[in-house]
């Protein structure tokens, strides 16, 4: 098996899950009693968080340059970014290093064109819902998207930052987000994508109006894949 690195701490409860359901596909796969070759570092996201807050993004490409920089040199044979968002930098940490980096939104790309999905909307922060270093991974799979509402990206965003980073986990959150899938379904949409690790806590992928692709558990498929072949 190949050994994987692991850019986490954005946030801690990310980089949990992805270890955890990484091994867990890996386990699925490989002989009994293996467990996914990895080296993770995990970063102190309030630095991170700093930096975007003020729309500085050399800054954070740094943080995350470094990282991968670290991991390459510990001995990682590809790498992973454990985080929707920060792959607003993925080019800058892809051209840093020689190995290599597993795009979280080509991994659900992949896994809408193998579905023929072909309309989605997008939940995750501000600037996932907003900027087109996400959307337009996916619509160069040919999945056609909703466009942002602004009350919409405000609210997901507020419940992102302001309570599942932190660990707050509320039945508010959960009926918001469920009322918020049923309108995209009355929009159009054929299936969400739930583009940040945390909305997991307050959305049910399985019992839905629509079908929801689950960035963080595609990643982490395509991730234990890759170990393993």
């Amino acid at each position: 098996m190949r050994t994987l690195g692991l850019i986490g701490g954005m946030s801690w409860i990310s980089t949990r899950a992805y270890y955890e359901r990484i091994n867990k596909f890996v386990q699925k796969q490989a002989p009994p009693m293996a467990s996914a070759p990895m080296l993770i570092e995990s970063l102190d996201y309030s630095k991170v968080y700093e930096a975007k807050q003020h729309e500085d993004w050399d800054a954070v490409a740094g943080i995350l340059v470094d990282s991968a920089r670290r991991l390459e040199s510990a001995g990682a044979q590809g790498l992973v970014i454990a985080a929707n968002t920060m792959h607003r930098v993925y080019d800058q940490v892809a051209e840093a290093v020689s190995i290599p980096l597993l795009h979280i939104a080509d991994a659900v790309g992949d896994a809408m064109q193998a579905a023929e999905c072909e309309s989605a909307a997008i939940l995750g922060t501000r600037t996932v819902m907003t900027e087109s270093f996400y959307r337009q991974r996916l619509i160069a799979h040919g999945v056609e998207l909703l466009p942002p509402n602004p009350e919409d990206v405000e609210m997901v965003d507020g419940i992102i930052y302001k309570e599942l980073m932190l660990g707050r986990v509320t039945r508010d959150a959960e009926r918001a987000l469920k009322t918020l899938i049923t309108s995209k379904d009355k929009e159009g949409a054929d299936a969400i994508v739930l583009a940040c690790t945390e909305l997991e806590l307050v959305v049910d992928t399985r019992a839905n109006v629509l079908p929801v692709f689950d960035s963080t558990d595609i990643h982490c498929r395509a991730a234990a894949d890759w170990i393993i072949n």
